[in-house]
Order: C-alpha cells, then structure tokens, then sequence
C-alpha cells in the first residue's frame, strides 16, 4: 500500500484503533471524531512526512495531506478494519455537541457530492464557451442535451443528497434515495391541491433543494434503528426497509418539507437585506479578503448549503464561490510574490508548488504550509483579495454553478461576456495585489527572528553588565546556517538544544575546539564529540546526519573522552565531498545541550564575528 506507513504512524498517534470513533475526509484533510483528543499526539503527527499540519477544533480533528487525501483514507479505513463511513458515529452531548455535530454531518454530506457539483458547473462554461463560438446554437437540441446533463445534476440534487447522508448515518443509501425519488415525482413536487388524510399539504418545489430531504434522512436513520430493535430478526429484511419510509414519508410531508422551505427562505432572506441595505459587495469582499482564515479553522465547508441554497432559489450564486476563486487565487498571488523574493532554492521550490495548487482551488498547502507558519501573507490576501472581492461585489458578478479556482473562470461566459470580464478583472486585480504585497512585506526567516532576538539580548546586556557569558568560538571555515534549516528534524526542532549549523566550505574540513574544556563524548564512529566547560556548558558537536552509518569512513579523530581541550585544539577531520558523495548531509551541527539551564544561547549576526554562540549565564 502507497500510504501504509504514514497511515501506521497516523493510527498509533492518534491514540490506536480504539480511540477512532469516525472517519471521514474532504479535499485535502481525514477528518477525525476521537473518544479522548488528549491521546492524539498532536505536534508528532505535524512533524510526519507527509503532513502538512493538523487542525483541532470543535467540528473535528483534522489532519491535512493533501489532494491525494481519498487514496490516504481507502488505506486508512482498510488498517482500521473498516469500509468508507464505516466506523461508529460519535453521539453529540449537550447543545454544543448536538450542534457541532449537525455542522458536521452537513459538512460532510456536502463533501461527498462536491466532485458531480463541480462537474454540472464546468460542464455549464464548457457550453457557454461552445455556444458564443456559435459551434453549437443555444436554440438546438444538442445543446438541450448537454445542458440537461447540467441542468439534472441541480433538479435531483436531493437524490445525490439522500445517497451521501445516508452513508453518513450508516443506513443503506438505496432505501434513502427511494426518498428522494418519491419527492421529485410529478406527483409531489411543486403539485397543488394535496391532502394526506384530510390535511392539506402546502405546494413545495422539491428539486434543486437539499433541506427537506436531508432531515427527512435524519429521521429515517432513527426510525431505521428503532425498527431494528422491535422487530424481528427474521423479518427485519423484508418490514423494515417499507415500515421506515412509509413512516418517513409523510413526516417530511407535513413537516421537513415547510422547515426546509422556511430555512432556505430564511438563508435568502438574509442575504436579500444584506444585499438591499448595506450591498453584497460587503459580504464578498470580506469572504474573499478572509477565506484563509476560514480554512485554518475548518469551516470553509459550511459554505457549501449557503451555496447550494442560492442556486436552487436564484439559479446563480451572487456571493460565495466567485468570493472563494478569488481569494483563492490571490493566495496564489501571495506565494507568488513570495516565489519572487526567495533566494533559497528549497523555499522557492516551496512556494512555487503550493503557488500553483492555490491556483487550481487547492489553497491547503499554502495556507497551514506557509500563511500559518509566517502570517504576513494574510495580509496579502486580506488586501489583494478583497481588493479583488470589491470589484466583483460592485460590479455584481454571479457564479452559474457550483464551481471556483482557475479552470472555473470560463463557467462565468455563462452569466454573460460582461460577468466574464469582471470576475477576470477581479481576480487579475487579487493575484496582482496580493503579489505586490506579499514581495514587499518580505519572508520573515528564522535569522531575522533570532537576530530581534539578539538585539534585545544585547541592549539587555549594555544595560546591565551583571550579566555574564560564556563565547563559543568557530569550529570549522564553513557558513553558518540558523538550526531550524538543518534537515534533522531532531536538531532542527530545538528538541537537543539551541545552536547552529555549519555548511563546509570545502572539500576536506578540520573540526576545532571552539571552547576550553574536558572531552565527555568521543564517538567511536569519529562523527560526534562532546565538550563540557568549566562552567558548565554541555557542547555537542555532530558532523553530517546519519553519518554515524559510515561507520567512520571518511573521518579522522585527534581526541578521546576525558581528554582536556583548549580553544583551537584540532578535534576531527572529515571528507566533506565524500560524505555527500556517499548521499549524506555534510553539515555540522553545533548545540548547547543544557540551553533549559541558561537565560539564552544567541548566534552570531553576520560572517564576520569571532564568536559561533555566545550562552547568557
């Protein structure tokens, strides 16, 4: 299996198999209900390959791979033991938990049927595309056929509905669908004049809606359940399934359906007096300007029924989802400007790729890979974007189908060549702005923190010489490198003490006594040494990652444990070329591995310094 080993990792860190509860996903994330959280090891599941970050609030514990998620989850769920959907749903308790798990169920039926979604509104600018070339005429049954392929996905919506609640809630999606099915048939929707045992029922409109058959759903999972438990196990397969929609039926009759249709009016409502007092231009320049912070708690999602409400009442959306192309786009911008601004390859290799995710709608990457580790480009997008969400709301652009990204700008021909144009002017206007921002606020790197850091230190010790310190001299003639930049993630993470690296400056390096002290670790593979001062300071220095593999083969020792060091005593020498040659990082690593003991360990600020680090006692 591609993912085994990830999966194995994720499963042991998320408490093991008996602390899952659920397991669903979404574009880019498995999406978790955990019986204890605290289990979850939640800053060693960030750390694993293949992780972009981890998300844990009230909706569900969730945990970003990526657009290969459906391949990560078939894997996962088959390690648990389980098919698709397949694990006990976790019961809500109190009114938080009751509500946070509507939102979620919502959320994750729409999920599920995102994908047809998407492809009913590309196949929409596909058509517009044909028709203004005048290949196809608006007027001529082959269009007609195509747009009813459209057209159908929206009219039975509830059908697609039925079928992803139903998986949802664990009851056979088939007995759902026949739900479904009855609503939109000539003889119930939109018909006049019903009665159900003398009562008149209100004349509702079933296709294109998603509410009524979504509590209906709901409540045939209960009476499904509850059937189950009075009748008997040899009759269960021929009485339930009738008795639960006969059952249902007439409650979503009399009931589901005026709640749903009070709901979806009410959503519109809302939106109408927004629109009609202060303007939608407001709501979509603010979705488009904070989209990003949406998805960083999860709730992008939620979107989805404000969407899907619009399309069936109005047939367009006038506010979200061209909101979400642009600001998803202006995060494209932002990682371009920051593509721009790079100097080192590993970070332009980095913003270029999650660059063009955003721009095909895939805004996970760059948003928990980079806006949440550096912030500023919030600000792009807060700017750029909503400066692209301003023109769109002015200019009342309209979104025909449930698309966004890139490869949706042509489903906007559908609205018209005057629609098309602006949401382009729009989201030209929010990648360029979020760009321009983005290059010139600049890339907060670790060395520009830690020389803040320095500086306050240092005005600290001008201001009080009380303060004493121990210098740490150079080990080698290479460049140093902040620590978070060493690809050991051990060292890397600060987890064995503050320090730097050393990137060698030639082929073969001689490794030398930065400090006056006893030799407490020689290792017999030549690789790593520690040093302790008469002060105290526990040093270790660690030539190469890995390199204890080589099993000493292109090092040279000059010293052995217990022996007394001065500064500038030659430690080791090592073939730096033939360490990398051999598929190792040459790069010496240099820590204090008592740092907890000091007020601080500071490196040096520029090239020139005497001094490697200097440890404030």
């Amino acid at each position: 299996m591609s993912y085994e080993k990830l999966n194995k990792q994720l499963i042991e860190l998320v408490g093991g198999k008996d602390n899952i509860k659920a397991v669903a996903h979404c574009v880019t994330r498995l999406r978790l209900t955990l019986n204890d959280r605290s289990l979850a090891k939640t800053e060693e599941i960030k750390n694993l390959d293949g992780v972009i970050d981890v998300v844990s609030n009230d909706v569900a514990y969730q945990i970003i791979v990526g657009t290969h998620v459906t391949d990560v989850y078939n894997e996962f769920m088959a390690m648990l033991g389980l098919t698709p959907d397949g694990a006990e749903a976790e019961k809500p308790k109190g009114i938080k938990g009751i509500a946070s798990s509507i939102l979620v169920m919502i959320s994750e039926t729409m999920t599920s049927i995102i994908e047809v979604l998407l492809a009913a509104g590309m196949i929409a600018g596909i058509m517009a595309i044909i028709s203004l070339t005048g290949l196809v005429s608006k007027d001529s049954s082959t269009y007609m056929i195509f747009d009813t392929l459209r057209g159908g996905v929206f009219h039975f919506l509830p059908v697609f509905i039925a079928a992803s609640a139903a998986k949802r809630m664990k009851i056979n999606e088939y007995v759902a669908m026949a739900l479904a099915v009855a609503l939109l048939s000539a003889n119930i929707d939109g018909a006049k004049g019903l009665e159900l045992f003398g009562y008149n029922l209100p004349t509702i409109g079933y296709a294109n809606t998603f509410i009524p058959i979504l509590l209906g759903v709901w409540f045939l999972s209960i009476i499904t359940k509850y059937l189950k438990k009075i009748v008997p196990g040899g009759l269960q397969y021929f009485l339930v399934p009738a008795l639960s929609l006969v059952l249902t039926f007439p409650v979503i009759l009399v009931f589901f359906g005026p709640i749903g249709t009070l709901i979806g009016d009410g959503i519109s409502a809302f939106f109408d007096l927004l629109m009609n007092t202060i303007g939608n231009w407001i709501v979509v320049t603010l979705y488009a300007a904070f989209q990003p912070f949406l998805i960083v708690l999860g709730a992008a999602n939620f979107t989805y029924p404000i969407v899907l409400n619009f399309l069936g009442t109005l047939g367009y959306d006038p506010i979200i989802n061209h909101a979400a192309t642009i600001s998803d786009i202006a995060v494209c911008g932002a990682m371009f400007g920051y593509f721009l601004r790079a100097k080192k390859g590993h970070q332009r290799q980095m913003f270029g790729t999650v660059s063009f995710s955003a721009l095909m709608g895939i805004t996970e990457p760059a948003v928990f890979g980079v806006f949440v580790k550096y912030r500023r480009p919030f600000l792009a997008v807060i700017i750029g974007g909503g400066l692209g969400g301003l023109i769109a709301g002015l200019t009342g652009v309209r979104t025909m189908g449930f698309v966004w990204g890139l490869a949706a700008l042509p489903t906007y021909l559908a609205g018209g060549t005057s629609n098309f144009i602006w949401m382009l002017i729009s989201v030209i206007v929010g990648f360029v702005g979020a760009a321009v921002v983005a290059y010139g606020v600049g890339i907060p790197t670790e060395e520009t923190e830690e020389e803040l850091e320095e500086k306050e230190l240092v005005e600290a010790l001008e201001s009080n010489r009380g303060l004493k310190q121990v210098c740490i001299g150079k080990i080698a003639k290479g460049m140093a490198i902040p620590l978070s930049e060493v690809s050991d993630k051990a060292f890397a993470s600060g987890a064995l003490g503050k320090g730097v690296g050393i990137l060698p400056s030639q082929a073969e390096e001689t490794i030398i006594s930065p400090v006056e002290g006893t030799v407490t670790v020689a290792f017999p593979t030549k690789h790593a040494y520690g040093i302790k001062t008469k002060n105290g300071v526990e040093l270790l220095i660690h030539i190469g990652v890995d390199t204890v593999n080589l099993e000493g083969k292109y090092f040279e020792g000059f010293v052995e444990q217990g022996q007394e060091v001065k500064k500038g005593d030659i430690l080791a020498k090592y073939q730096a070329d033939k360490v990398e040659e051999a598929g190792f990082d040459p790069v010496i690593i240099v820590v204090v591995t008592n740092s907890n003991d000091y007020l601080d360990v500071i490196s040096a600020s520029n090239e020139q310094d005497e001094e490697l680090l200097t440890v404030i006692l």
